[in-house]
């Protein structure tokens, strides 16, 4: 059950990531409020996993999640560059998650 609920965490990490882009600087009010909710529902499901989950495991894999995440919204949402290195760097970023999952 804490994999399920860090992936919860990692996903809502993302929403709030890509959130960011839309609060225009914390200038419009709805995606403020959904990118702050979101923020905290993601730390507090990232505190209930670690309750068993490794510290350090948990961490790397909530902020794996969330970087891989925003990365490819990125690519598709704001038009951001899909080059090869980066798609690379992206499956090194997942297999670290991976690796870690394997030994926890």
């Amino acid at each position: 059950m804490a994999w399920a609920i860090l992936f919860l965490a990692g996903l809502l990490e993302i929403g709030w990531a890509i959130g960011l882009k839309y609060t225009d600087g914390f200038t419009k009010p709805l995606p403020t409020v959904l990118t702050a909710a979101s923020m905290v529902a993601s730390v507090v499901l990232l505190g209930i996993a670690m309750r068993t989950l490794p510290l350090g495991t948990a961490y790397a894999i909530w902020t794996g999640i969330g970087t891989v995440g925003t990365v490819i919204l990125g690519i598709f949402l704001f038009a951001e560059p899909a080059t090869a290195v980066r798609l690379g760097c992206i499956a090194l970023i997942i297999a670290g998650i991976a690796g870690l999952k394997m030994t926890a």
